[in-house]
């Protein structure tokens, strides 16, 4: 017994003084644990782990957004409005033609096949159009249509493996949603600026002849027009457009075209080669106490008509001066804006309802709107 109590000592001596040569040595051997039951365990990469990114980031939206977005540079040629005189062109000869000179703004990649959104003013009068994309690839781009009314174009590049912006819906945004804008401002190579949406239906500002503007202060500055306004999550909102500034640079009012109208325009120069919008060949104005006084008008809502050409779609439905148009194929109308942009979105040959109210009462009108001719741009 004296003998097993013995060996039985020294074994415990033994155990306990490799136990305090491993704790001082190698602690981190005792604490090697398998999992609990229930637990699955996976193990990091040694390399190439995945950063999550910090609270309140926008990184995610901004990698998911930024590959569509590339620069544009649009080179015109400065001409002389004597070029082609040879008086001219024999007293200073063949510099009548001036330095080239080189625009910048930006677009958004929004078809595989190499469809890309950006502004009319960007491309307008350029002899050649060249993008660049975030991977540094370059390439020499088509001009598919454009469309000065809403300041938006449609370019084409040829090129493998294009990323592509999510469209997003415009319609669903609401003041205070957080956006960030996507462009290549002055020139100095992608940024990606936060702000929130400011308010919406922006009009009357004498941008465009069609206004229905998405205002922001995210910072939006030269350069970054046709460039993307994208939610948190990377999807395309709109195409941001003007600023308003007194300096050239941002004050925290920017302008962007809705994905909803920049979608319209897309689709019928893609299917068409050009927008086409109903017209029915009237003069309105606001409605104000002075008009509704001369014209014996008793609605106090609705665009009231001043004129209406002769031979005209309207004239013809039966459209008179002093008319008020309160609704346009079931749309209500409240201003002169919304009256042209709803008579714009009707199909030209295809016969439609309007709502008037005359002095005698109210009654509906169907018209056949024409095709509306292209109106010059504003700026």
């Amino acid at each position: 017994m004296r003998k097993i109590w013995l060996l039985f000592s020294q074994t415990v001596t033994v155990l306990l003084a490799a136990y305090f040569v491993v704790a001082t040595l190698k602690p981190d051997w005792l604490n090697r644990r398998g999992p609990a039951a229930g637990v699955s365990v996976i193990e990091a990469p040694a390399s190439g782990s995945v950063k999550l990114a910090a609270p309140g980031s926008f990184s995610a939206a901004a990698k998911a957004a930024s590959g569509a977005v590339v620069s544009i540079t649009a080179n015109k040629t400065n001409r002389s409005p004597h070029a082609q005189d040879p008086w001219f062109r024999f007293f200073f000869g063949e510099q009548a033609e001036g330095e080239p000179q080189a625009g910048l703004g930006s677009g958004v990649i929004v078809s595989a096949s190499g469809y890309i959104l950006t502004n009319h003013h960007v491309i307008e009068g350029a002899d050649n159009v060249e993008v660049s994309l975030n991977d540094q690839r370059k390439a020499r781009a088509r001009v598919v249509g454009v469309d000065p009314e809403t300041d938006l174009a449609v370019l084409k590049i040829e090129l493998d493996r294009l990323p592509v912006v999510v469209l997003g819906n415009s319609d669903d945004l609401e003041i205070g949603d957080q956006v960030l804008a996507i462009g290549n401002p002055f020139g100095v190579g992608q940024t990606v600026t936060s702000g929130i949406i400011s308010a919406l239906g922006r009009n009357q500002l004498g941008i465009n002849v069609f206004e229905n503007f998405i205002q922001t202060d995210a910072a939006i500055n030269p350069g970054n027009s046709g460039g993307a306004l994208v939610d948190t999550q990377g999807r395309l909102l709109g195409i941001n457009t003007a600023i308003y500034s007194r300096s050239g640079g941002s004050m925290g009012i920017g302008f962007a075209i809705p994905v909803s109208t920049a979608r319209q325009v897309l689709d019928s120069i893609v299917r068409d080669g050009q927008v086409v919008r109903g017209w029915i060949g009237v003069e309105p104005q606001e409605l104000n106490a002075e008009l509704a006084e001369t014209f014996k008008v008793r609605s106090k809502t609705g665009v009231i008509i001043t004129g209406v050409l002769q031979n005209g779609p309207a004239a013809q439905a039966g459209v008179r001066p002093g008319d008020v148009i309160v609704s346009v194929a079931g749309q209500p109308v409240k201003n002169v804006t919304e009256l042209l942009s709803a008579v714009a979105a009707l199909q030209p040959g295809a016969a439609s309802k309007l709502g008037v109210e005359r002095r005698e009462g109210s009654l509906e009108i169907q018209v056949t709107p024409g095709k509306r001719q292209q109106a010059k741009r504003l700026r």
